[in-house]
């Protein structure tokens, strides 16, 4: 055993670390984003508790998932086709942008689907949960998670096409950043009132109010489910726009033939 060599493997990830800010972002995001999910958790627990949590909290988890297996089925369809250097062969053919995105898309509904399925049969197993008493409720709370969640990612497409592989580290952590903001395990009169200013431009924070008066036996809140829409389309129409420029800009500039495994630039 070297000490030398193992000095260089620990030399070599802090030149790497230290040139690519997406690395060196993921070593704070993670904890920072644990202090402030469970410290607002803990404060709404401290105010309510018994079997109306419980189901809150499970359904809160299932929906939640279902959104980011819908963007990650977008983006991970990109990316088998960037980490097999395919994605050049893709437009050389004559499929158009359109089907392409329509392509991930479907797949994504597909995978999503399964996973939220797994996730009910889960819970229900587990816990006693049954999602039958508040699904026709919940259905178009889901439809408005599955526009945000398609937008999230073409949005990380996107960013992937123009900037190059590296990346993708900033893709990943997406859902984790806007949790604390979407008010997924609590509501949003827990947060201070910067963070819920924000909150009323995320769809998905309409979509846990809507949860909450739900399981509270208050019904379906109706301007949380139409706020909830129109920003679930707004963000769909501004992500596959940003996706078309970026793409244009790719083509024109020769940076789709650039790819490498950490830049394009």
């Amino acid at each position: 055993m070297s000490l030398t060599r193992i000095s260089a493997i620990l030399l070599r990830q802090f030149y790497l670390t230290k040139d690519n800010p997406t690395r060196a972002v993921q070593i704070f995001l993670w904890p920072l984003l644990d202090i402030i999910l469970w410290g607002f958790i803990s404060k709404y627990v401290g105010e309510i508790g018994g079997e109306a949590f419980t189901l809150t909290l499970l359904g809160a988890i299932i929906l939640w998932d279902f959104l980011v297996r819908v963007m990650y089925g977008v983006t991970v369809t990109f990316f088998e086709d960037v980490w097999s250097r395919n994605f050049i062969n893709i437009f050389a053919s004559p499929l158009a942008v359109s089907e392409y995105v329509i392509g991930m898309v479907l797949w994504s509904i597909f995978t999503s689907l399964i996973g939220f399925g797994a996730m009910l049969l889960a819970a229900w197993a587990f816990f006693g949960f049954s999602a039958a008493v508040y699904t026709l409720s919940m259905l178009p709370f889901m439809l408005i998670l599955f526009f945000t969640g398609v937008a999230l990612g073409i949005i990380g497409v996107s960013m992937v096409l123009r900037f190059g592989p590296s990346a993708e580290w900033f893709i990943w952590p997406m859902p984790a950043v806007l949790t604390p903001f979407a008010g997924v395990f609590y509501p949003l009169t827990i947060l201070p009132e910067w963070m819920q200013v924000i909150s009323a431009g995320l769809a998905p924070s309409y979509v846990f109010e809507g949860l909450r008066a739900i399981i509270a036996g208050n019904g379906i809140v109706a301007s949380s489910l139409v706020n909830g829409t129109l920003l679930g389309i707004f963000y769909i129409a501004i992500a596959y726009i940003v996706f078309l420029r970026v793409y244009r800009r790719a083509i024109r500039t020769g940076l789709i033939a650039r790819y490498s495994a950490e830049t394009v630039e």
